[in-house]
């Protein structure tokens, strides 16, 4: 997968990270997350802190496509070989 970085921002206490994810196959998603700021904390640690928060998220969309272009049987209620 691909990560972009395509917000980074203060927004009040936080730091505002959004990221671009393109997988493989050409699916996008966009996400969004605010880490708090903190006094010597640096970009590369705002947006790894980031990333870690969007994780189960990421995951989760990426399941959305697990059944995507299988073929289904309605006859036999079961997907086809």
């Amino acid at each position: 997968m691909n990560y972009e970085i395509k917000n980074f921002e203060n927004d009040g206490d936080n730091k505002f990270v959004g990221f671009k994810i393109t997988d493989d196959k050409g699916a996008v998603f966009a996400i969004d997350k605010r880490v708090p700021l903190q006094d010597g904390k640096t970009a590369e640690q705002y947006i790894s802190e980031a990333l870690t928060m969007c994780q189960d998220e990421i995951a989760e969309w990426q399941a959305s496509f697990a059944l995507v272009g299988r073929k289904w049987n309605p006859e036999t209620n079961s997907f086809a070989e």
